[in-house]
């Protein structure tokens, strides 16, 4: 086997396995970009402890293919409750559970 012969057949084995690192650097990226995705950004609007929900003012819920709008949330735990006051801005994941939309958790942008 020539040199020139070698060197090509080392250049094809090594091909797809630089295409595969390639691709998996690309990962945590994409990863990053599925979280982000499921958090929007809201403005609470009321808290309603008596009856375990919130009212949030919200951006697109990319997850629920659902647009901008002022709408009713349960929480996933009532002691998220007390945490939330009307007027706080938050970034928040929903998730639909047992058919009602439901905070699952988020956090207060600080001002």
């Amino acid at each position: 086997m020539t040199r020139k012969a070698i060197a090509v057949i080392m250049l094809s084995l090594s091909f797809p396995l630089s295409a595969f690192a390639v691709e998996a650097n690309r990962q945590p990226a994409a990863d990053a970009k599925a979280v982000s995705a499921q958090l929007a950004d809201g403005e609470v609007r009321k808290v309603d402890k008596e009856t375990g929900k919130v009212t949030i003012k919200h951006g697109p819920l990319v997850n629920l293919d659902m647009p901008a709008m002022t709408m009713v949330f349960r929480v996933k735990d009532p002691a998220m409750l007390d945490q939330l006051k009307a007027g706080d801005k938050i970034n928040f994941e929903a998730a639909k559970v047992g058919g009602a939309y439901t905070v699952m958790k988020f956090e207060t942008i600080k001002r």
